[in-house]
């Protein structure tokens, strides 16, 4: 399993883990359902990326990824700023999905320049 696979499972779990917590104990459903979704998809579309049919095929699917991710950071900001979560809690989420953000951009930046680049006979 490549290091973005590996980190993007563990934030999943994370998200998860963190869902349950805002719906649970403290009663929030929308915001943390929206972050449910975005969180976990970051890795569904990494895992399916691995058996991408072509160069482009990869391509689409970590953007598609990357979009989750940057999608969740906004979740967890939004989660901070409204008092749902403490500068604690947001620290340590908002740092993995940093984590995995950073790996993605790259991953995306790399592919295209790959991509672009003239084939040799």
């Amino acid at each position: 399993m490549s290091i973005v696979a590996t980190k993007s499972y563990a934030f999943a779990i994370q998200t998860i883990r963190f869902y349950k917590l805002l719906s649970e104990e403290r009663k929030e459903f929308v915001l943390s359902k929206q972050l449910l979704r975005s969180g976990t998809s970051i890795g569904a579309q990494i895992k399916e990326a691995e058996h991408a049919q072509s160069s482009a095929d990869f391509l689409h699917k970590m953007n598609i990824a990357l979009k989750e991710a940057n999608e969740t950071e906004y979740w967890i900001s939004l989660l901070k700023d409204t008092g749902f979560i403490n500068q604690d809690e947001y620290s340590t989420i908002n740092h993995d999905c940093s984590e995995v953000l950073k790996l993605l951009i790259s991953i995306v930046k790399t592919t295209k320049s790959n991509l672009s680049k003239p084939k040799n006979p």
